[in-house]
């Protein structure tokens, strides 16, 4: 065949490609970041100090020396109410509120963790018996132990805990906790229902594209409303190809209004803190420029030294390898983006973005 016929064809189906990928949209292609390793959050064994200290007795013989409080009275045997069990120990999320049941046993029982990995099991046979101890896995508590007799539709197991080594949180102060992404599933199983106040509070962040962090905000309990939108530049009411340019000085941003009854202002800036990499200068991930920047507006001076607070406390986490770098501004000029911007991830489920909320 003759090579420059070959030529020609590769260059015509090449054209053909680019009009069919440029006719799809009228956004600037924005590459498919590749995942990264989330980052979990760390729960660590307290010194023995500090858990004499931080426990009572009971519950430092029960997660300490393998002690067993009495049957039916013990703190959480018959509790109705739904929210999640920590260990008292570390503050770790073990148990979960949808998964107990009543087995008349005179312990809180449960069907099995919030996640497999939260717990370790072992062979007991103190007490001429042979039985599987539950533990913590990293405050290595003891919990109690895992029996074979549980509700066969729902996995067989039963694991009863001492309720002295657990710490309960309603689902009405979880989000004021900072476990706002456990409550997903109350919600989905009509047991709580967020947002029943009349109060509003605003926050305005930026962290990169708007739309995914968007995506990860409106899910957060006591979220009423989101817009996307530029602030923190000079230009009157700019364009989205305008704020591209890096000229203007706006970063792309989420106007957040939310239930201060619901979730407090520290915990929004905790979401924010963990959907994206603070220590990126003018950069997430593949997008690069000034309207990409880590920043967070304050609207008020309560908000700008609750930002600080928060800021410092991840600074010293550990979290990150490098310093973050997020900015700490009053709050100006928040402009709407363009309407095809707002809620983009709904309309486009498959759509561009770099986020994902870490643990």
């Amino acid at each position: 065949m003759n090579t420059s016929y070959i030529f020609a064809l590769i260059l015509g189906m090449s054209a053909l490609l680019l009009a069919a990928c440029v006719g799809q949209s009228n956004e600037p292609a924005r590459p498919t970041p590749q995942p990264e390793p989330a980052m979990k959050k760390k729960y660590t064994k307290p010194s023995d100090a500090e858990l004499r200290k931080k426990l009572t007795a009971e519950q430092y013989a029960v997660t300490q020396q393998a002690a067993t409080e009495p049957p039916f009275r013990n703190a959480y045997w018959d509790n109705k109410e739904h929210g999640i069990y920590l260990d008292i120990a570390t503050g770790e999320p073990l148990f979960s509120s949808l998964d107990q049941f009543d087995s008349g046993c005179g312990w809180p029982a449960f069907t099995k963790p919030i996640e497999k990995a939260s717990v370790a099991e072992k062979s007991d046979n103190s007490h001429g018996m042979q039985r599987v101890e539950v533990r913590s896995s990293n405050g290595d508590s003891h919990l109690g132990h895992v029996f074979d007799d549980g509700p066969e539709d729902k996995g067989g197991l039963r694991y009863c805990i001492n309720s002295a080594a657990l710490e309960f949180v309603p689902c009405a102060e979880m989000a004021k906790r900072g476990f706002g992404d456990y409550l997903k599933p109350f919600i989905d199983a009509g047991v709580f229902k967020p947002g029943k106040g009349t109060r509003t509070e605003r926050a305005i962040v930026a962290g990169g594209c708007f739309w995914g962090m968007e995506e990860i905000i409106r899910d957060i309990p006591g979220v009423k409303q989101t817009n996307v939108g530029y602030t923190g530049g000079t230009k009157k009411d700019p364009t989205y190809k305008e704020v591209c340019s890096g000229t203007t000085g706006h970063a792309e941003a989420v106007e957040i209004v939310f239930d201060p009854d619901v979730i407090d202002y520290a915990t929004v800036l905790d979401f924010f803190f963990r959907m994206h990499d603070p220590t990126t200068l003018n950069r997430q991930h593949n997008d690069v420029g000034t309207q990409y920047r880590s920043a967070i507006f304050y609207t008020s001076e309560e908000q700008k030294k609750t930002a600080e607070k928060v800021k410092e406390r991840f600074d010293k986490s550990g979290r990150f390898k490098k310093p973050i770098v997020t900015q700490i501004v009053p709050a100006s000029e928040f402009y709407a983006a363009e309407e095809y911007h707002q809620d983009y991830l709904q309309k486009h489920p498959n759509g561009y973005t770099c986020h994902v909320l870490q643990d």
